[in-house]
């Protein structure tokens, strides 16, 4: 695991990561080693620290919004609002929100998925950080992008808490600005 060399929060943000990630080998199927984060979510003091060095980032870029990427998403991005009195976007899958809504399809090893935000969900010219806990392939933050764009917003990156480097996610998101807490 090697750590991004953006300063010492994110650094010391890395280390406490990795000692807060467990691997669950062969979920969600054979082959596949997950990332899960439950041991993080779960050591209050650890968390914090993962979510003050995502806020010190917001706040640097001046956010004034926060994605959050169903579902871990949703866990980083609402407490980062929170801490620096952001507003916040929930990018759901298809189907999950009421009312009229913008939705942005992509490629999966598998198939294809969909997001979806509220149409008004973001005032055009708004300073939107997406927040998730994995860059993987990049289509669902490449969607998300996309989405928030078409509202007007003004995305200032994607804050992920590991990129999975093996699979050039970074190399799909174009223009977006991507931080990672951790690289594996």
């Amino acid at each position: 695991m090697t750590s991004v060399d953006s300063g010492p929060e994110l650094g010391t943000a890395a280390d406490v990561l990795a000692a807060h990630v467990r691997d669950v080998p062969d979920f969600p199927k054979p082959g596949v080693v997950f990332k899960d984060i439950t041991p993080l979510l779960s050591t209050p003091a650890a968390f914090g620290v993962i979510i003050g060095a995502l806020a010190d980032l917001a706040r640097e870029r001046g956010a004034t919004t926060i994605a959050g990427i169903e579902a871990r998403g949703f866990l980083l991005a609402a407490p980062v609002a929170d801490r620096i009195g952001a507003s916040l976007v929930p990018v759901r899958k298809q189907g999950k929100l009421p009312g009229v809504t913008r939705t942005e399809s992509y490629a999966l090893e598998y198939g294809t998925a969909t997001l979806e935000i509220h149409e008004d969900a973001v005032p055009a010219g708004e300073r939107v950080l997406i927040v998730d806990d994995v860059l993987a392939t990049g289509g669902t933050a490449v969607a998300a992008h996309n989405l928030l764009r078409g509202c007007g917003a003004d995305v200032v990156g994607l804050a992920v808490l590991m990129e999975l480097t093996f699979l050039s996610g970074r190399d799909r998101t174009g223009v977006l600005d991507v931080t990672s807490i951790m690289k594996l």
